[in-house]
């Protein structure tokens, strides 16, 4: 039997050839982004998965691939339920952001 070690390493490789199929097959790929139904981050196209109504980037493919393999997720709604606060931190982040933009083009505007 594998070790813990063992399988992340490989799933590891096997994610990062995935994103790198990806990138071959369709180098605009690599550049087109979308936000991760788990992580909640905006991530390139290259290399994520669709999983049921679920695109996850490739972070959160080898998270789920391990947890599949370790037997620490039975499906991939354990995922998304485990990395809600993941998500939220990235939702709050995207919010500052956005204030910090408006308040800078709002002062721009009145100099």
């Amino acid at each position: 039997m594998k070790s813990k070690e063992e399988i992340v390493k490989e799933m590891q490789l096997v994610v990062e050839q995935m994103r790198l199929d990806d990138i071959e097959e369709n180098p605009d790929c690599e550049h087109e982004f979308f936000t991760c139904n788990a992580c909640g981050q905006t991530k390139d196209l290259a290399g994520s998965v669709q999983y049921g109504p679920y695109r996850l980037c490739n972070d959160c493919v080898l998270l789920a691939e391990v947890g599949f393999e370790l037997g620490q997720l039975k499906d991939i709604q354990g995922l998304i339920d485990a990395m809600e606060d993941k998500r939220l931190e990235a939702d709050c982040e995207f919010i500052k952001e956005e204030e910090k933009r408006k308040q800078a083009l709002d002062s721009a505007e009145l100099n």
